[in-house]
């Protein structure tokens, strides 16, 4: 097998396995939008990832959806020695590993816009839906639970909220448990925001990020380039 064969084959396989995770993905993502609730039911307990402060399900469906296509034109590209398909294929990812080094410095320098922009979108929500919400409210209990936080900046996020207007408390993990979590304890129980308590997982895992941010350019890296060599190749044929 030649060496341009062996590079098609595992371009394809590879290409495949990407193109089949998005399409699971994607499914996943439009089960959670169709009944969230069953999905919380299953997996809400047991994770405690930032997924839980956005909503998650649009979340996972523009991954997969990015995804497929990616698969897609790689592995197309690749069984059809296609050089537009490759190309497409090659400038999606460059597009992809820009934006994402854009996320990154924005993410590194801008830390205070990032908490203006989520508090300008999340707080508004929590007062409109927490405690009229189920679906909402649970993967909130679950995430301030879990993470050890309450709201996204402290307790003062679910004032005026549903289910302080109708129970006139505040959530149970913004007092420690302490009952009833009223102003006064809550304001005494000190716990941080979910932001900042994310920020800090971050911060102490940053090895570990910063890993797998590593990893995740390599192999895009390495797909833009073999896609490049088969495009060069089948210029010579």
């Amino acid at each position: 097998m030649g060496c341009f064969t062996f590079i098609k084959v595992m371009m394809i396989l590879f290409n495949l396995a990407i193109f089949l995770g998005g399409g699971t993905l994607l499914g996943v993502g439009i089960w959670v939008t169709v009944d969230g609730k069953s999905f919380l039911d299953i997996f809400g307990a047991l994770s405690s990832s930032v997924l839980q402060v956005v909503n998650v399900s649009y979340f996972l469906i523009v991954i997969g959806a990015i995804l497929l296509v990616i698969g897609f034109l790689g592995c197309c590209g690749a069984q059809k020695e296609s050089k537009c398909l490759l190309m497409m294929f090659f400038s999606v990812l460059l597009i992809i590993f820009i934006a994402e080094i854009a996320a990154a410095v924005v993410a590194l320098v801008y830390t205070s816009l990032a908490e203006t922009l989520l508090t300008a979108v999340v707080t508004p929500l929590l007062k409109e839906k927490y405690g009229a919400d189920k679906t909402l409210t649970q993967i909130w209990n679950v995430t301030m639970r879990e993470v050890d936080c309450c709201g996204l900046n402290n307790y003062t996020d679910f004032t005026d909220s549903p289910w302080y207007k109708e129970h006139k408390t505040y959530p149970e993990p913004c007092c420690k448990d302490k009952q009833p979590c009223n102003s006064t304890i809550a304001a005494e129980s000190e716990v941080p925001g979910c932001f900042y308590q994310i920020l800090e997982e971050i911060k102490t895992n940053a090895g570990v990020v910063g890993g797998v941010a590593a990893g995740i350019a390599a192999l895009e890296i390495a797909s833009m380039a073999v896609s490049m060599y088969l495009y060069c190749e089948l210029d010579q044929k």
